[in-house]
């Protein structure tokens, strides 16, 4: 394997230096470190501490735990079902069995853990793969306690798996101190801190993220999703529609502009974009609302029944959001209530939720609002 490396001026286009590396394949984990190191003197930085220790933390030396791993990170990022989810499990599972101190392998597993419940799971598979999914994010800091996507995970874990707001708000903030450069720690700190209603670093943190990860759809649609509750409806369609190019057939990317035109009051718009991929929870959502909203209420509760079939209790808080645009707020509250009880993870968004306007001024819902302690 060649590898050149080239340091260029990015402001004059001068050339300002470059080397080329032949190694065998099998040193390429070598290899990374090495360029790092050649890079790190090029530039003439100085970094605190041992470079090494710090570009290795929390990896392997294992060519083989790192391809899982890698295999792992690209199921997770691309994921559109459960199947998906799966799959990233699966190789980190492989990974670590590679490699038993594999810490990004752990957090890694930890964070798909935690979508997998969040999304698909039932039953008593939701509290197991959180408990699993704790249990790595701790095990990740356990071999690596300086590891920026450990911090990560375990935030995740509190924001979603246990709906503990200020520890996740502690976890995320140290991720985003350990790994200011990672785009997908931005990702989710970010989207956390607009849900809290951090809104001005949170929509910095997701911009950020973009510009480091400008080809991976997740980035665009996180700052959509955040514009979208912050109403900044234009920007918001804006971001949806560049993760859109990216990945199209990414069901949230055509859903949430749908959302964007329903609150915008375009029904018509929100309807022929809900209906692109009328399978996904995003859009029987957004179909169950707008069709709704076009007089076709016998559709709506086709959409709301076909969700609930597919779903069941797992997208509780999805129900809370219908009621309360149909104008149920007694059954919205029910619901309400019930998500508390199952500790639905879409509780998150409940703060800034476009769609639970409607709910605000009932005391119920103020009250649920406080106990869930949302960060100051």
């Amino acid at each position: 394997m060649r590898i050149t490396t080239q340091l260029i001026n990015a402001v004059t286009g001068f050339h300002l230096w470059s080397h080329t590396y032949d190694r065998d394949l099998g040193d390429v984990l070598k290899l990374e470190t090495e360029i790092a190191d050649a890079v790190a003197s090029a530039l003439k930085v100085h970094l605190l501490g041992d470079v090494v220790t710090k570009i290795e933390l929390g990896g392997t030396r294992n060519p083989a735990a790192f391809d899982a791993y890698l295999r792992g990170s690209k199921a997770f990022n691309e994921f559109h079902n459960a199947k998906d989810l799966e799959t990233a499990i699966a190789a980190d599972t492989e990974a670590i069995r590679l490699d038993p101190n594999f810490a990004l392998a752990f957090a890694g597993r930890s964070q798909a853990l935690v979508r997998y419940a969040a999304e698909f799971a039932g039953g008593p598979t939701v509290h197991e793969s959180y408990d699993k999914a704790r249990a790595d994010a701790q095990q990740a800091l356990a071999l690596a306690s300086g590891l920026g996507e450990g911090h990560l995970a375990l935030g995740d874990f509190f924001a979603y798996g246990s709906l503990d707001f200020p520890r996740a708000n502690e976890e995320y903030e140290r991720a985003a101190v350990q790994a200011p450069g990672s785009a997908r720690v931005l990702r989710n700190y970010g989207l956390f801190a607009v849900y809290m209603g951090h809104t001005q670093p949170g929509i910095a943190a997701l911009r950020r993220a973009v510009v480091l990860d400008p080809l991976n759809h997740n980035s665009h649609n996180s700052l959509g999703e955040a514009l979208y509750v912050t109403r900044q409806y234009k920007d918001a369609l804006a971001a949806f529609q560049d993760a859109l190019a990216l990945e199209p057939d990414d069901p949230e990317s055509t859903a949430y502009p749908g959302l964007v035109h329903y609150a915008r009051g375009n029904f018509k718009s929100a309807r022929t974009s809900c209906e692109v991929k009328p399978n996904s929870w995003q859009s029987q959502l957004c179909l169950a609302v707008t069709y709704d909203k076009l007089g076709r209420h016998a559709d709506a509760e086709a959409a709301f029944a076909k969700m609930r079939a597919a779903y069941g209790d797992n997208a509780t808080f999805q129900y809370i959001e219908i009621n309360a645009q149909w104008g149920n707020t007694t059954k919205a509250l029910e619901w309400l209530d019930k998500a508390m009880g199952t500790r639905d993870p879409g509780l998150i968004e409940l703060k800034l939720d476009p769609l639970l306007d409607s709910l605000r001024q009932s005391p119920r819902f103020q009250a649920i609002e406080r106990e869930l302690k949302f960060p100051h």
